[in-house]
């Protein structure tokens, strides 16, 4: 069952980051910031979602990059009850999606639960003043690819505030598969 998240609180303070990647480095919210804003996003390895958009989303990652977007996808789930979304699967879903960018591992949940992360994919994009402006989807793509005419939502949106420092008045929910929380 696809879930959507609420309608985002918009213009305050982006969480902090401090989390390890799959490349061996731990990354903190400064090294991810562009000169431009930051996108960060949770995925997981098993969603059917995700591994629709995996193909685009590298290939916007690596258009926000040339324009002075930093980008970021990281992993909630709890990999004790699903352990295709572990550290090291994560690892190997990365090099098999060629990712170009940093995928983190957010163990506590810590993280996911600071931005009220709800599904995966679920995108948030920061400006350089350091503050939420965008929770959106990427494209009108779900599992399967948008129409040839479609927008891209966030390179779009991410255009947008680094124009402006504000995201668009329309920002469509991005849809996708619950996180997967940890038992309290």
């Amino acid at each position: 069952m696809p879930i959507t998240p609420s309608e985002p609180e918009l213009g305050g303070k982006a969480p902090d980051i401090d989390l390890p990647g799959t490349d061996g480095r731990n990354w903190s919210f400064s090294d991810l910031m562009g000169t431009n804003g930051l996108v960060v996003v949770f995925i997981c390895n098993h969603c059917p979602y995700v591994k629709a958009i995996t193909d685009r989303l590298v290939a916007d990652a690596d258009t926000l990059r040339a324009k002075g977007v930093g980008f970021v996808a990281i992993c909630a789930n709890d990999a004790d009850h699903y352990p295709e979304d572990s550290f090291e699967n994560m690892g190997r879903f990365a090099r098999e999606r060629r990712f170009t960018f940093p995928y983190l591992h957010d163990e506590s949940q810590s993280v996911a639960r600071a931005y009220d992360a709800m599904c995966t994919p679920d995108f948030f994009g920061i400006s350089k003043a350091g503050t939420i402006e965008y929770r959106g989807r990427l494209d009108e793509g779900r599992t399967s690819e948008p129409p040839a005419d479609a927008r891209r939502d966030l390179v779009e949106a991410m255009g947008e505030i680094a124009a402006t420092g504000h995201g668009p008045k329309d920002q469509p929910a991005s849809v996708g598969c619950s996180i997967k929380w940890k038992q309290v």
